[in-house]
């Protein structure tokens, strides 16, 4: 049976309650400084009602089964296409689902999918989930994380030690903060979402 990936299950639950009263009162700071480490560097093209380019430095040395199989997936064009079909205001955009989220296609079970390629082990660490920090969605389970990630528009320190900290935007944080948003009543669901048009990896 397929679960949602999300940032999520009952921590969704509760991270959405503590972010009433949090980050959506909170307007987003300027893009952070995060600096370009040594990579490799996941770029993203959007396509949709924003157009632009996102840099994300992968960081291999905190999570590097979830990096090599984000560069896999990459490599192969499996993000290509691919929806930002949870974007909540004041929190996160999540995409990646490659199974169920192609562009063009039908993209109601968005979110409930991976890839081919097996789930991962989690790989916790001592990052906090600050504006601009990439992490990886997964179910209940600490060890389902598959291809979906999530984007952080503002600090969600509730994430901290629970979801594995990939990288972080180094450039086009402006283009992150122009994604289409999702209904919240819907738990963020877009219609008409935003989209990858492309996703390659620069070593």
């Amino acid at each position: 049976m397929q679960r949602d990936r999300l940032i999520a299950g009952g921590m969704m639950a509760a991270g959405l309650a503590v972010l009433g009263a949090f980050a959506l009162t909170q307007m987003p700071s300027a893009a952070q400084a995060a600096t370009d480490g040594p990579g490799p560097n996941l770029i993203v093209e959007v396509g949709g009602s924003t157009t632009g380019q996102i840099v994300i430095d992968l960081l291999p040395e905190v999570a590097p089964k979830h990096v090599e199989q984000i560069t896999a997936l990459a490599a192969e064009g499996a993000y290509d296409g691919v929806v930002f079909h949870r974007v909540i205001e004041g929190f996160m955009a999540q995409t990646g689902d490659v199974e169920f989220g192609k562009q063009g296609g039908n993209t109601q079970m968005a979110g409930m999918g991976g890839s081919s390629r097996p789930d991962l082990p989690a790989e916790f660490s001592d990052l906090s989930f600050e504006r601009g920090v990439v992490g990886m969605a997964r179910s209940q389970s600490p060890d389902s994380a598959n291809s979906q990630f999530f984007i952080m528009f503002a600090p969600g320190e509730f994430l901290n030690g629970q979801y594995t900290v990939v990288g972080n935007v180094v450039s086009g944080m402006e283009v992150v903060d122009a994604i289409k948003k999702g209904d919240q009543a819907a738990n963020g669901a877009v219609e008409d979402p935003d989209f990858m048009a492309s996703v390659t990896v620069a070593e």
